[in-house]
């Protein structure tokens, strides 16, 4: 990070993508990014619990390494916001394929010599997990910076749809026939397919820093950005003072707060589901592996046909019903396990819960990156996904307590009672006035084309409160 001192400043052109085999590439590089990276996290998710449960036999010391791999954002989520709208967000992701090829490295020669223990994969974990952070907080700062605005909605649907595909499908099961392999080639692979990310990242063009109001491009050469929003410095801002802005920032938005606030509820809830299915497809329902697959299967393909369908139910629909149905079909997802313990009435929920949440991803990623600052997006990603990223585990934790006490489907009722009482907030602040800014597309929408920066910035400043 860079230290305190003269604000380096570079008055930005038309450096950024237009129209044709620019836009084109950008996206198709980010998805090609995208597949490679979440098929190489889906094959260490099931890599390192495994190495987790042969090196010992305590429950707790295995759970502990999986969420080692998590527990970097409620660390160091708002810090790395401030990192993100520094510096430029291409080489942070050169920095999170870094750390993650430092950690699988590591991890590989320690297999290798037979001394993989709990405290080593737990270290390795937190490593991965901070390089995670780095990665989404600087993907989703660098999609409104090098995608034209026009382009964004197709970008992040193909985007989520690679996410669901590669992290909840083809990463597991690549990483179950690796594992038959053997654990030193899963590693390995893992390895190749980071450094191939790692490569594919030059293939992008434009610029990758943070434009200010002033049309700026804020440099993190020799010092910090002390802006105050408005693109002119103040004193040198500390990073205490800066993540104290991001979340101002946040706050004083009415429509961001309101829908990270609701998504901080329907994370709880999916972490609450995650965390009781098991047991209640073990205990409850007798479930077999297979059967309790094919339930969590309908998570995935529910996501993938949500990718595929989004577009075209934004425009049928409108974006502000479409985002309606995921609170719906949360509601839906929580609710059924606490009436029925059909499985395919639950898996059914679970598909619809999967395809909800598709569509508000796709749609809540779209409407940040075109309201939200260039040079408040790290630190505005970073706290929002510190909210939401932070209830999975609340609500993992909060279900057990609940159903200890109350019984399953009380605490499964609980939980779609919390993702029902979201609609009448997400009904009086999500209107389509608030929304009309975020998917306005004026005759000019390529980021440098038309506007100066002070204008394009100005366009996203919070209207509301």
């Amino acid at each position: 990070m860079a230290s305190r001192g003269a604000r380096t400043e570079r008055v930005v052109g038309s450096a950024a993508p237009r129209a044709g085999g620019p836009r084109a590439r950008n996206t198709a590089v980010l998805l090609a990014f995208t597949v490679v990276t979440n098929l190489a996290d889906g094959i260490t998710k099931i890599v390192l619990p495994v190495l987790a449960a042969r090196a010992t036999d305590s429950p707790a010391l295995v759970t502990l390494v999986s969420l080692a791999l998590s527990l970097p954002w409620l660390l160091v989520a708002l810090h790395v916001g401030v990192l993100v709208d520094r510096a430029d967000r291409r080489r942070l992701l050169w920095l999170a394929g870094g750390l993650r090829l430092l950690a699988i490295g590591g991890l590989l020669a320690i297999v290798l010599a037979g001394r993989a223990g709990i405290v080593v994969l737990g270290l390795g974990g937190l490593v991965l997990g901070v390089a995670e952070v780095i990665a989404l907080t600087s993907t989703a700062a660098l999609i409104p910076v090098i995608v034209p605005r026009s382009d964004r909605e197709r970008a992040n649907a193909l985007i989520t749809g690679a996410e669901t595909a590669a992290n909840e499908f083809a990463g597991p099961f690549v990483g179950g026939l690796l594992l038959a392999a053997g654990t030193g080639l899963a590693l390995g692979a893992t390895w190749v397919a980071y450094v191939a990310a790692s490569l594919l990242l030059l293939l992008l063009t434009g610029r990758f820093r943070a434009v200010g109001r002033a049309g700026v491009e804020v440099g993190d050469e020799g010092g910090s950005d002390g802006s105050d929003g408005s693109g002119a410095p103040d004193a040198p801002g500390t990073v205490n003072a800066q993540i104290a802005e991001g979340l101002r920032y946040l706050w004083g938005h009415r429509l961001l707060r309101t829908m990270t606030l609701i998504l901080t509820v329907l994370f709880a809830s999916w972490g609450a589901w995650l965390a009781l299915m098991p047991l209640v497809a073990h205990d409850t329902m007798h479930m077999s592996a297979r059967e309790y697959g094919v339930v969590l299967s309908a998570l995935g393909v529910g996501g993938l046909l949500g990718a595929v369908l989004v577009g075209r139910l934004n425009r049928l629909l409108g974006h502000r019903r479409v985002m309606l149905a995921d609170l719906i079909a949360t509601i839906v997802m929580m609710a059924v396990p606490a009436v029925t313990t059909g499985m395919w009435a639950i898996a059914g929920a679970a598909f619809v819960g999967g395809l909800g949440g598709t569509l508000w991803s796709v749609n809540a990623r779209l409407i940040a990156q075109n309201l939200v600052p260039e040079h408040m997006m790290g630190r505005y990603s970073g706290a929002a996904r510190l909210l939401g990223w932070g209830a999975i585990p609340v609500g993992a934790g909060l279900i057990g307590v609940l159903a200890e006490w109350f019984g399953v489907r009380a605490a499964f009722l609980a939980f779609a009672v919390a993702a029902a009482a979201t609609i009448p907030p997400y009904l009086r602040v999500v209107t389509d006035t608030r929304l009309a800014p975020a998917f306005r597309v004026p005759g000019a929408e390529e980021p440098g084309a038309g506007k100066t920066g002070a204008e394009e910035t100005s366009a996203k400043e919070p209207r509301t409160r």
